[in-house]
């Protein structure tokens, strides 16, 4: 058979069901095997890097996505799907069509030799666990199979098959092919069942205690299992971004999302708590806000991740530093739990209640504004108008990602999707296209701004011609909001490139809305708002909803930055959120029992 022939049959009695592609001549024998096969659904995308986006979201909810596209452009312009892919530990496959073999430039020293050759996997190899040009056609079930291991196995991420144009075509005997032959990997159940056994010990004394949960618990499938476990024990639960989906707002143990856009009461709570513990989070500045040496300065800290190096970047004292599988680590706190354990603490939790009821989110001076929507206002109606099952995918960057992971009120049964390590405009349209296929197409609704919902905006095309099921909520804000509130906090607003005055011109919401035939609401003021919606939200296909908001909308709560006299910068410590609070109110909040 056809080597092409045998990558697609491959994929699917691996249970691929679906591949996101863009047609190519460096990978027309691919691309004729995919037409051929009558199980795969292809995912026709207009660009390369719309198709990562949505095969990377694709794979947050199945577990695996597929990008197929061509030599030199095609495979260059994948390149932000695939970093983003890395930094959430997401696992995708590329693969990549290629020059034939005699055209590879190999080691002559030019530029070029084939028509669009470019050494794709030298440019993806610090950015993927794996990534290999397949010179040999008898290597190609080897290679399959190690890039898939690799992408699902340890910390997930993305890798890369390249295969040239003559290897595509070579006549392949599947039966001859050799397997890849998966690696020993060592055994640390006994490192992991004295670390489950250790932090029992502890939290059995611990006054105060917390827990962060991070995207790496769902990664290892240990979600449902530890809900359970947590549930039984009574420890009250913060959340990364990535896990805010984790439990409902009204979850009796929720404390809530802490950072440097977080949530006061969250902040408080772990900034006084007397023992943390960290599972699946890798702890990144915004979790951390820039200062590792005050963050949960008062507790004892147990840090849980799969990737040691994650561990052992923090600049902290820990109690315990465990490099495991979050799921091996939750099978053995079940184990070493004793029966009718509890580390419920109700003067701990009424204190956290007492921080959440004092400090919201959601202030109500927010209502009174007297022209266009406040964004916390309209992500507090939007949450409590989703329903079970509903996927929610903001943008990556800007207003839209962060008001929106700060703000939004979880309902129990949403799913949540993002890329916010490496947040990049133009995630919106094409995350939430992917997601949605991935679900079968379940309702989907996409938070964007004005500017990264124009940078994907041709794949409106696909939306609308499939009908899918996704509301597209664009903030409009005249331009890029957070960058303007950066110009005007640090450099004594010297606008530049952010607004239509400083030379910044956005095309028409509308307009982009009507080009691709999709219907278009407008939200400008509070009124009616969770009618006007939850209007949005029963419409049946896809819909876009401009929504006017205010140019100067701030983030706040948020942990504030000075500039110093050099120009380096300096980072409040995580408790003191700006707007400050009165010296002495602050004192009194972070005066706890010890």
């Amino acid at each position: 058979m056809k080597l092409s022939d045998f990558v697609i049959d491959w994929l699917v009695r691996f249970g691929v069901k679906h591949v996101f592609l863009l047609p190519g001549g460096g990978a027309m024998h691919l691309n004729d095997s995919v037409a051929k096969n009558k199980t795969l659904r292809v995912v026709c995308n207009l660009h390369e890097q719309a198709s990562a986006i949505a095969a990377e979201a694709y794979a947050q909810y199945t577990g695996l996505g597929v990008v197929m596209v061509t030599t030199g452009p095609g495979g260059t312009n994948t390149i932000t799907g695939v970093a983003g892919a890395w930094l959430e530990s997401t696992p995708v496959l590329f693969i990549s069509g290629q020059v034939k073999r005699s055209d590879l430039r190999g080691v002559r020293q030019v530029r070029q030799v084939g028509f669009q050759e470019v050494d794709i996997v030298s440019l993806v190899k610090s950015i993927t666990k794996y990534a290999v040009t397949v010179t040999s056609p008898s290597d190609i079930r080897a290679c399959l199979e190690e890039a898939v291991w690799r992408a699902t196995t340890g910390r997930k991420g993305p890798v890369w098959i390249d295969l040239p144009l003559d290897v595509q075509a070579a006549e392949v005997d599947e039966t001859q092919l050799a397997p890849f032959r998966i690696p020993a990997v060592r055994d640390n159940s006994e490192e992991v069942r004295q670390g489950a056994a250790r932090l029992i010990r502890l939290l059995e004394g611990a006054r105060r205690p917390v827990f962060l949960l991070g995207h790496g618990i769902r990664n290892a499938g240990a979600v449902e299992k530890f809900m359970t476990w947590i549930e039984e024990v009574k420890a009250p639960v913060l959340t990364t971004w990535k896990a805010l989906d984790f439990l409902p707002d009204e979850h009796p143990l929720y404390i809530g999302r802490p950072g440097a856009v977080g949530q006061r009461a969250a902040n408080f709570a772990q900034q006084t708590a007397d023992l943390f513990v960290s599972i699946g989070a890798r702890l990144d500045f915004g979790q951390t806000a820039y200062n590792h040496q005050n963050f949960a300065p008062r507790a004892r800290r147990i840090v849980v991740d799969i990737d040691g190096s994650e561990i052992a970047k923090l600049e902290m004292p820990l109690e315990l530093g465990l490099v495991c599988n979050a799921l091996d680590f939750v099978n053995a706190l079940c184990q070493a739990t004793p029966l009718g354990f509890s580390a419920e603490r109700p003067r701990w939790m009424t204190r956290i209640k007492e921080w959440k009821r004092r400090y919201p989110v959601l202030r109500p001076e927010y209502e009174n504004v007297q022209k266009g929507v406040n964004n916390y206002v309209f992500v507090h109606a939007l949450g409590q108008s989703l329903h079970e099952a509903d996927l929610l995918v903001p943008g990556s960057s800007g207003a839209c990602s962060e008001i929106t992971c700060q703000a939004l009120p979880v309902r129990k049964g949403i799913r949540f999707i993002n890329t916010q390590g490496l947040g990049s405009m133009g995630f919106g349209i094409p995350g939430a296209l992917g997601a949605c296929i991935a679900s079968e197409q379940k309702r989907t609704i996409c938070i964007d701004g004005d500017g990264g919902f124009a940078m994907n905006v041709q794949e409106l095309a696909l939306v609308s011609k499939l009908r899918l099921p996704i509301k597209f909520f664009v903030l409009n804000n005249g331009g890029y909001g957070s960058i303007k509130a950066t110009q005007r906090n640090y450099f004594d607003s010297r606008f530049l490139a952010t607004d239509e005055t400083s030379g910044l011109y956005l095309p028409s919401i509308q307009g982009m809305a009507q080009g691709f035939d999709l219907p278009y609401r407008l939200i400008d003021s509070h009124f009616e708002l969770p009618r006007q919606i939850a209007e949005v939200l029963d419409f049946e296909g896809p819909v876009v909803v401009e929504v006017m908001m205010s140019a100067d909308q701030v983030t706040q709560p948020k942990v504030s930055s000075h500039r110093n006299p050099d120009g380096t910068m300096s980072t409040l410590p995580m408790e003191d959120m700006w707007p400050f609070l009165d010296r002495d109110e602050l004192s009194r909040e972070l005066l706890v029992e010890d």
